[in-house]
């Protein structure tokens, strides 16, 4: 993009996105650098987060840069009725780049589209997250030494989760099967499911979490999304639709690993902590050095 935003992972080729991968190596190796000495980065969530604000902080941080922004909209001007138009371009006045999240669909690219600095997506509505796609395909590359040929299991909610979204599209460059596992109320949407037709990436659907991943070298876990909701009644239908527990992983592969985009509700059973083969913790902290290596992309090589 023109002013080198980060707003949807389409916006890299493979090739970038393995320049990301070999990056955040990089910085895992060596987080404490001066990268990104007198830059300024804002942080404008809109929504709730702790993973991905705290990460996108600390890696600004270990690379010299300051920090200026909000985490909490009340304490924004939003809520006299700014307009995003008007925060972005006030905002950019002060800072190199921005990382925003916010609740509706299309945000990132709108804030894209009229910013003079970088605008780095960190989560709009239910449409994508690349920085989190990024640190997911960086764990996956970690514990299986590569991204080619995998079976991914997706499970939760794959109608409002951007994570998931994202993460179909990115590992359409890699060959995967794909099995989606979700209550017919969450089903993945039509759209990525066309995305994976036209992309000859093979996947199966189904509603029944037990036996159904033993083939799967990664299994994505996923909450369902209170917050996406509507109808109140749904959720209540769905929302412990799955729990995932310890029992279950007895005859799963041994190199299959567990992600999770955290956080987590009941889809996880806390006895599966202690299994090798629960990575969601060591997963959010590879988004350091994911969003060293994005910060680093966006800024330095501009």
């Amino acid at each position: 993009m023109s002013n080198n935003s980060l707003v949807s992972i389409s916006d890299y080729s493979k090739d970038e996105i393995l320049e990301i991968l070999e990056s955040a190596a990089d910085f895992e190796l060596n987080p404490n650098r001066k990268t990104l000495h007198g830059k300024v980065i804002a942080t404008l969530f809109f929504e709730p987060s702790t993973r991905t604000r705290l990460s996108f902080e600390t890696a600004v941080v270990r690379l010299g840069g300051s920090i200026i922004g909000f985490s909490d909209v009340t304490t924004s001007s939003s809520v006299k009725g700014e307009t995003l138009n008007d925060t972005i371009h006030m905002v950019s006045c002060y800072a190199d780049a921005i990382v925003m999240r916010h609740p509706l669909e299309g945000a990132a690219r709108f804030a894209s589209e009229i910013s003079p600095v970088p605008i780095i997506n960190a989560g709009d509505g239910s449409n994508q997250h690349p920085s989190q796609t990024l640190l997911d395909l960086y764990s996956i590359f970690k514990t299986q030494a590569t991204l080619e040929n995998l079976n991914i299991c997706l499970v939760g909610d794959l109608k409002y989760g951007r994570t998931v979204h994202s993460l179909i599209m990115a590992m359409s460059h890699f060959h995967p099967t794909f099995h989606f596992i979700a209550p017919d109320e969450l089903k993945v949407p039509d759209e990525y499911k066309v995305f994976c037709k036209r992309n000859n990436i093979k996947f199966k659907e189904s509603s029944e979490l037990h036996d159904n991943f033993n083939d799967a070298d990664i299994l994505y876990m996923t909450r369902v999304q209170k917050e996406r909701f509507q109808d109140m009644m749904e959720y209540e239908r769905v929302k412990n639709v799955y729990t995932l527990k310890n029992n279950m992983l007895e005859n799963t592969k041994s190199n299959m690993r567990i992600l999770h985009p955290l956080p987590r509700v009941t889809e996880i059973d806390p006895d599966v902590d202690s299994n090798e083969k629960a990575y969601y913790f060591k997963q959010a902290q590879n988004g350091l050095y994911v969003r060293q290596a994005i910060l680093s992309k966006v800024l330095v090589s501009k």
